[in-house]
């Protein structure tokens, strides 16, 4: 039997264990990372006594609420001690009947029925850095390989947020309109502050021309956040920031791209040769919002 718990009705610490023993583990399903990405505006379905949960993160319009993935939330979903079709189909109905649905994402590890629309993803799975770089593709490795010049007035280093603040907010791209920029400085200050979220700069004559965001939780490093100032972007620094955090981390930690739809940045992300872990998304527009409203209140399903 599937039922949904509001926010306030979570048990946290039987949520929490269904996530760290479950087959799909995700950080961005982590009671922390919700908190800090949608606040106190998501809840879950649970299946049973917490055997498996399905976190729901939802935004109001004009009172209504909407499903929606928050920012830069890429995968949530079933989680579940094993995946099962079956069950992740009874979550979906569920989720279909009773709520508004504008953006929801599931996980690399749900099993989906055939014809699902997918996104793409990219992961490199925890084995010793050598063989890692040896599977690099010729022309990532060329990158990799900095001029004299640039080897002697450059340097990496873990800044602040404080520090980088500025640098992101004059190189972030592909944003909307200005509260889009504040809400994701916001995430990145919370997560920042609460040792989530790290910053390393690539230096070049004294100043910033690169910068990567990484969020670090069960046993990942999640990309989520990759600032170049363009006039440098053939110095490689994005490539050189990357790398270092991987020969860093990737002995223990799978590192998660957090992308890989928009053709270049699959290229870019391609060329340290990850594996391809695509996953299920359901994606409405606005028309579709406002016929589904109408059957939802005709059913009285709506809340």
């Amino acid at each position: 039997m599937i039922r949904r718990l509001k926010y306030n009705e979570i048990d946290f610490e039987k949520y929490t264990q269904c996530l760290e023993n479950s087959e799909q583990r995700k950080y961005s399903a982590t009671r922390d990372f919700l908190d800090i990405t949608a606040r106190d505006q998501w809840e879950i379905l649970v299946y049973k006594d917490y055997e498996a949960v399905m976190p729901i993160p939802f935004v109001r319009k004009y009172g209504v609420k909407i499903v929606h993935n928050p920012k830069l939330c890429q995968q949530l979903g079933v989680f579940s001690k094993k995946d099962d079709l079956q069950l992740n189909i009874q979550f979906l109905n569920y989720l279909e009947d009773h709520y508004l649905i504008r953006i929801y994402s599931f996980n690399d590890g749900n099993k989906l029925s055939e014809g699902f629309r997918t996104k793409k993803n990219f992961l490199i799975y925890p084995e010793s850095y050598e063989k890692v770089y040896a599977r690099y593709s010729p022309k990532r490795k060329r990158k990799l390989r900095l001029d004299q010049e640039v080897l002697d007035h450059s340097e990496i280093k873990e800044v602040s947020y404080e520090e980088v603040k500025l640098f992101i907010e004059s190189n972030i791209i592909g944003l909307g309109k200005e509260t889009d920029l504040s809400s994701f400085l916001q995430i990145f200050e919370i997560s920042y502050h609460k040792n989530y979220l790290k910053f390393h700069a690539f230096y070049y004559h004294g100043k910033i021309i690169n910068a990567i965001a990484t969020y670090s939780d069960c046993n990942t490093v999640a990309l989520l956040g990759t600032f170049s100032d363009k006039e440098y972007v053939k110095l490689s620094g994005a490539s050189v920031l990357i790398d270092t955090k991987i020969k860093e981390t990737i002995a223990n930690n799978s590192f998660d791209f957090e992308g890989g739809d928009i053709p270049n940045i699959e290229e870019f992300f391609r060329g340290f040769r990850p594996e391809l872990k695509p996953y299920g998304i359901i994606e409405r527009s606005k028309k579709e919002l406002f016929r589904k409203l109408g059957i939802l209140l005709a059913r009285g399903k709506f809340f």
